[in-house]
């Protein structure tokens, strides 16, 4: 009987990934039509289109009350994306960081990773519950108004990207010819039902394997549903880096985990209060840690290399072995 709620679970990922591709094919074709900057494109729709899968696995998971999964899917992508999409990336050839990277978007990413922490865990930090609590106990809550707070952030962002992306003007170099608005309507349509019907094959066929296995929710949310969402950022990233086009990699992993954490996060915490366990404020303060070693990594040469992508890779192997064991 598992193993078909496995089957389901492959075949629930294996859509969200080609839905979210077809989505953005769909969508920047559209774009390219209406003559909006690849740009633009770039830090907006392929951006939710590769966090889609995050998406709908999160907001599925809200509205089943399945929330140690939307949040804990959210903790593990971020440190999927830092420490395996960026890690690997840089093992294959050393990653150059954008300045302005460094300046707006990764203290961005780290000053909202400490917001939610902090929001979640304030019980935690407060009431001494480290030290009485168990794992799986309630300690905490992601309410509606942090899930606001998040979209807001997220909207006023989006906004600065497209200002910046309309002031700084990128030449368009071997643009595809476009196909008929059909066919990308077409594409759009069958890759939302797709990353929605896979959404909620994951949260379903996920839960049934966590009770099956005798896992918790937060940790198969951490491991196999972070991982599986996260599966577009790492095969681009590291097609890309076979490529030797490492460029925008950190702003790809960077501007992912925003999305995660404002709009996916964001509109979890909007649809349904998300009770938090101690196991996830943990998870919480572990990213924080990440994020700060990672950011590092990328301020003192403004690159990533290959030395530091074996740590950042043997980070991500300790933290899984760390949720596994306790």
């Amino acid at each position: 009987m598992i193993a078909v709620y496995i089957i389901i679970l492959i075949i629930g990922f294996a859509a969200l990934i080609k839905g979210a591709d077809w989505f953005v094919d769909g969508s920047s074709n559209i774009a390219q039509i209406l003559k909006v900057p690849g740009v633009i494109v770039g830090l907006t729709i392929v951006a939710m289109g590769t966090s889609a899968p995050e998406l709908a696995v999160s907001i599925s998971a809200a509205l089943a009350g399945s929330n140690e999964i939307a949040l804990s899917n959210v903790i593990g992508s971020n440190m999927f994306n830092l420490l395996v999409v960026l890690g690997v990336c840089a093992m294959i050839h050393k990653v150059p960081v954008d300045a302005m990277i460094l300046k707006r978007d990764f203290p961005l990413c780290l000053l909202v990773t400490v917001f939610v922490a902090v929001m979640v865990g304030a019980r935690t930090f407060t009431q001494g519950l480290f030290k009485t609590a168990s794992m799986a106990d309630e300690v905490g809550n992601a309410g509606r108004i942090m899930g606001i707070i998040l979209l807001v952030t997220f909207v006023l962002y989006l906004i600065v990207l497209v200002k910046d992306a309309i002031r700084n003007p990128v030449e368009e170099e071997n643009a595809k010819k476009p196909f008929s608005v059909a066919k990308s309507l077409l594409l759009i349509l069958i890759g939302v039902v797709l990353i929605v019907g896979g959404g909620q094959a994951v949260v379903r066929s996920a839960k049934v394997i966590a009770t099956f296995a005798g896992m918790s929710e937060t940790l198969i949310g951490l491991t196999i549903v972070a991982v599986g969402t996260s599966l577009p950022e790492l095969v681009t990233s590291i097609v890309a880096a076979k490529k030797g086009e490492t460029g925008m990699a950190v702003g790809n992993v960077v501007g992912s985990n925003l999305f995660n954490m404002m709009l996916i996060l964001g509109t979890s915490a909007a649809i349904h209060p998300i009770g938090v366990n101690l196991a996830s404020v943990y998870d919480m303060l572990i990213l924080i840690g990440i994020t700060a070693i990672t950011y590092l990594f990328c301020f003192v040469d403004r690159s990533v290399k290959r030395l530091e992508g074996l740590i950042l890779v043997v980070i991500y192997v300790g933290s899984v072995v760390f949720a596994a064991v306790r």
